[in-house]
């Protein structure tokens, strides 16, 4: 793919529009999130007409992996860069885009720059991404054209990765939330039958209720199982006495 002045902005607008929609489209058909991230990659080497593949490096405690690639290959050739160094290493940890030719590459990251041209690579965009507060790393492009990105590539890139952090961290809210209601549901449903248990034992032992509570506990402590099961199954037997 050749870089990319000659088109005209309307087209590459139209297509950066269409790479955002395409991703956005996802979030109705899929809750996982390293899919999410595999489309990410996918649908920037339509929104920047320079890529040719594309990687998502994010940094857990300070270690970067590849969470998403468009192959193997280009997989391969981020894990060179987390070695020798390179350039989506700088826009991941800090924080600034990285538009770097096999020229400058050579002087920088001789070691990354001699695989990356072995594989066909000649030219790299990198931006960071900045989810939240446990997910920030880059979005990764690789270009085979010799010429190197140009600068309407990177704004192009910068236009893409702002709006996919927003829907991206839409999505780590929407489960964050989803997994908070299901947790206070279990918590809920958890007290409801504990409750039940207490008032059962407070009515045939005539006991109060902190009485109740402890020979709850001390059953579960007894049989290392969860309290909420103890009360389930005492308040099963009863049921069925």
């Amino acid at each position: 793919m050749t870089p990319a002045e000659p088109r005209s902005w309307p087209r590459v607008i139209d297509e950066v529009t269409s790479a955002l929609k395409s991703l956005t489209s996802v979030l109705d058909t899929e809750d996982e999130f390293p899919q999410l991230l595999e489309q990410t990659c996918r649908q920037v080497v339509a929104a920047v007409p320079g890529a040719d593949e594309a990687t998502v490096t994010l940094l857990r405690d300070g270690k970067p992996h590849t969470a998403a690639a468009t192959s193997e290959l280009i997989a391969h050739m981020d894990r060179d860069q987390y070695r020798d160094g390179g350039p989506c290493l700088e826009a991941a940890r800090h924080g600034h885009v990285e538009r770097v030719s096999i020229e400058q590459a050579r002087e920088r990251w001789p070691q990354f720059a001699a695989h990356a041209h072995e594989a066909g690579f000649d030219s790299y965009l990198s931006a960071p991404l900045i989810i939240d507060d446990e997910n920030a790393g880059g979005i990764n492009c690789y270009g085979t054209h010799a010429a190197g990105f140009a600068e309407l590539d990177v704004g192009l890139l910068e236009l893409y990765t702002a709006a996919a952090e927003g829907i991206l961290r839409v999505h780590r809210r929407y489960r964050d939330a989803t997994e908070l209601a299901a947790n206070l549901r279990t918590v809920l449903t958890s007290r409801a039958v504990i409750d039940q248990a207490k008032g059962i034992l407070m009515a045939i032992r005539q006991i109060d209720a902190d009485e109740a509570f402890t020979l709850l506990v001390e059953q579960s402590q007894r049989e290392n199982v969860k309290l909420r099961e103890v009360a389930e199954r005492f308040v099963a037997h009863v049921v069925r006495s």
